[in-house]
């Protein structure tokens, strides 16, 4: 039997392990530390185990009570863990205070600061990992070991990084939890550091321009559809994260008949700070080289003047392409490992600042640093994302002039599309003109006057 001097002197070892007490009753020891009792029973021929809960909050006393208890309800038949669970269940009905409905809350107060896109990302991987784990056990009693149960598959199935932001999700649940008193401890943090570490590495990218032409090449003469490659081309031109080219709209490139041709992305749509998100001041100018601009007149004829993006899913005109879908081309045209869509960034820096090195022009060092979206120390830089136009202009040029030598005009892409492809194009038009139809349509009826027309309107 345990005494209550052990339980304290327990300490952390490399792997877990038991101390055992009796009757089935242990206390368990992880990595980092956590101790909780645990017992151990055998119900309708199979092993089953319940725990009650972390010493020294728990006693040795107290857990021992709670096994007799338990061994009472196996002694008439009845499953100790599924009548802890019918409580549980019927106390976050009355109180409304289950872990789901608190995340709820939680998350309509923090998707006030994040883009829609990842705000339902978080309510999405909530939904399919951790709500059916403990999303109807009451917050307080969600332990350690349940939220371990949750996020643990997540990192087993190679999603280490997922696994470690569902974590600090969970944990800032609990401390928004215990803000307004619905909550007494944040068992997240306790499994922090049982939780496999992220692997830490750079995003493969090629950094040779002979390479870099080798990439666009041998990609764009796979049979894929024309705007994905489009969408590649204009990425590998202008160094912009991926996320930038695949929500670009229409409206935001000006200028693309004259002499001084830009892209301005909405400060909404940069990766900045929720607050700079909403401040019109740190929109960002790209200036478009004539290939560029290419690029661009090109995507936008092929899907319309008043398609709402410029390079859309290949299946729906109001969606953007799929994150994975350059990635995708890229893999399939042997750069696995080699070069991805967000490598392009670190393309762009490596071969330019080579040349302003070999060609002794420190100041661009600088410039090429804004060209890539990066905030510089200081105010200035930070409200004027277009400064340096100029020299910005002529770099962007000079990047384009050596990236497409030997390479085809962008409508040739058009051209090398066929059967599959083809029908595709046409889909997409015919989805295009019927929307913009029907958008002509909510306009100009009013809202009694189109319910009337009924659905064959």
């Amino acid at each position: 039997m345990l005494t209550d001097m052990v339980c304290r002197k327990a300490k952390p070892l490399d792997v877990a392990y038991q101390l055992p007490d009796e009757r089935g009753l242990f206390l368990f020891v992880t990595t980092t530390g956590y101790r909780s009792w645990r017992f151990q029973y055998r119900y309708g021929g199979r092993q089953k185990r319940l725990t009650f809960g972390g010493y020294p909050e728990v006693s040795l006393l107290e857990a021992r009570d709670r096994r007799d208890q338990a061994r009472m309800l196996i002694r008439d038949g009845i499953d100790p863990n599924v009548t802890r669970k019918q409580k549980a269940a019927a106390r976050a009905q009355a109180c409304d205070n289950s872990f789901r409905t608190v995340m709820l809350l939680w998350h309509v107060d923090r998707a006030k600061t994040l883009k829609p896109r990842y705000a339902k990302q978080i309510l999405q991987r909530f939904q399919a990992d951790i709500f059916p784990v403990f999303g109807s056990i009451p917050i307080r009693d969600v332990t350690p070991s349940l939220v371990l149960a949750a996020i643990m598959p997540i990192a087993n199935r190679g999603s280490i990084d997922i696994a470690h932001r569902l974590r600090q999700h969970i944990s800032d649940i609990f401390v928004f939890a215990i803000a307004r008193g619905w909550g007494e401890a944040d068992p997240a943090q306790t499994v922090r550091k049982a939780l496999p570490a992220v692997p830490r590495g750079l995003r493969p990218a090629v950094t040779k321009l002979g390479d870099a032409q080798q990439v666009l090449r041998r990609s764009e003469t796979l049979n894929a559809y024309a705007v994905t490659k489009l969408a590649g081309r204009l990425l590998a031109l202008t160094a912009a994260r991926p996320g930038m080219v695949r929500m670009a709209a229409p409206e935001e490139f000006e200028g693309l008949g004259g002499d001084a041709p830009i892209w301005r992305v909405p400060a909404a749509k940069m990766k900045l700070s929720a607050d700079r998100r909403q401040d019109p001041a740190f929109e960002f100018v790209l200036p478009l080289s004539t290939q560029a601009v290419e690029v661009v007149n090109t995507a936008i004829e092929m899907g319309g003047r008043h398609a709402p993006l410029v390079f859309p899913s290949a299946h729906h005109v109001h969606k953007p392409m799929g994150d994975n879908t350059l990635s995708k081309l890229y893999r399939e045209a042997g750069f696995q490992d080699e070069h991805c869509p967000h490598g392009w960034r670190a393309t762009f820096s490596t071969i330019m600042n080579e040349r302003a090195a070999l060609y002794d022009r420190a100041h661009d060092r600088a410039v090429i640093e804004l060209m890539l979206a990066h905030i510089q120390n200081g105010v200035e830089p930070s409200y004027n994302r277009s400064l340096y136009m100029g020299r910005r202009r002529e770099l962007a040029q000079e990047w384009a002039d050596l990236l497409m030598a030997g390479l085809p005009a962008a409508p040739a892409l058009l051209e090398e599309q066929r059967g599959t492809s083809e029908r595709q194009k046409r889909r997409l038009r015919h989805e295009r003109a019927v929307s913009s139809i029907v958008d002509r349509r909510h306009v100009s009826q009013p809202a009694d006057a189109h319910a009337a027309t009924g659905p064959s309107a």
